[in-house]
């Protein structure tokens, strides 16, 4: 079991870099829906003081036609390490979004933990509740030593379309649906975000991220409340699991969630539904009338 929390305290965080005996990196992770908002130029004008600005759209693989889906392994070594971020550096991640602090942070997690670096946490709240208790943002930017990082790739935690596609009859994997329910059952009149067919892989339940929320916190539910959402929804958390949505993002909060409820293995399709939505037949596809 992975001894570092998954989760940590804006006091946790606070105290731990001012005690500098532990080796930490700090790293902002910030990502929008649909925006033009520049979150280099954010970060620099405000963020917490040592962090490291990360960037979901640059550290991809370029060469794919989908958004920001995981970049080769070495590529995501030598862009962590340039950051400052060895082996065994215990990497902390926030967002700055104060309506949905914790939006792309699970992604970054879960890459962090594909490449097999286990010393990952997310800051619960973000930086609205970092800033909300009294903790220092900066403009200054902290110049980092590039180091090495051996990454250590983890399988078992990626599937892809094939993956998908075999599992329709199979049904060994159990798959859960981040995005909000109108685009998963398939209403003809709405498209997701990228214009394409709404709709399901075969089997797939749909967990919505924002129910893993509290509505007037914004953090993650209790554990207890996580579990009982996702047996409710005809997810067995003892069984496999991928977590899947519109363009890997949110299926990593799905995942993260699971994490805390004590599923640690939880798969991501990367490809998610920009990819699935584009490449199944129509036979592949299921909608609102499948669900059961």
């Amino acid at each position: 079991m992975n001894p570092t929390k998954p989760l940590v305290t804006a006091k946790w965080l606070s105290e731990a870099l001012s005690a500098k005996s532990t080796k930490i990196r700090v790293l902002d992770v910030s990502w929008y829906i649909a925006s033009d908002i520049d979150r280099r130029k954010q970060f620099q004008e405000k963020h917490i003081p040592g962090a490291q600005f990360f960037d979901i759209v640059e550290c991809c693989d370029k060469s794919s036609p989908y958004a920001h889906t995981l970049p080769p392994p070495k590529e995501f070594g030598d862009y962590v390490g340039q950051l400052g971020i060895s082996n065994d550096t215990h990497v902390v991640i926030y967002d700055i979004q104060p309506k949905l602090p914790m939006l792309s942070s699970p992604r970054v997690w879960w890459m962090f933990r594909v490449f097999g670096h286990e010393k990952v946490s997310v800051l619960e709240g973000g930086l609205t509740t970092w800033v909300n208790e009294g903790h220092p943002v900066t403009s200054e930017i902290t110049e980092v030593t590039k180091t090495d990082f051996d990454v250590k790739y983890q399988s078992q935690l990626l599937a892809g379309f094939d993956d998908m596609v075999a599992n329709i009859d199979s049904q060994i994997v159990q798959v859960m649906d981040a995005r909000p329910a109108v685009q998963f059952v398939g209403n003809p009149e709405e498209n997701d975000v990228q214009g394409k067919r709404t709709g399901h892989t075969p089997g797939a339940k749909n967990i919505p991220f924002l129910n893993l929320f509290n509505t007037e916190t914004r953090n993650f539910k209790p554990p207890g409340e996580l579990r009982e959402i996702y047996k409710s929804s005809g997810i067995d958390l003892s069984r496999r699991l991928v977590a899947s949505c519109g363009v890997g993002i949110a299926a990593c909060i799905d995942a993260f969630g699971a994490f805390l409820a004590g599923k640690e293995d939880v798969a991501i399709y990367d490809g998610s539904w920009q990819e699935y939505g584009q490449k199944a037949t129509a036979e592949q596809v299921a909608k609102a009338w499948s669900i059961g």
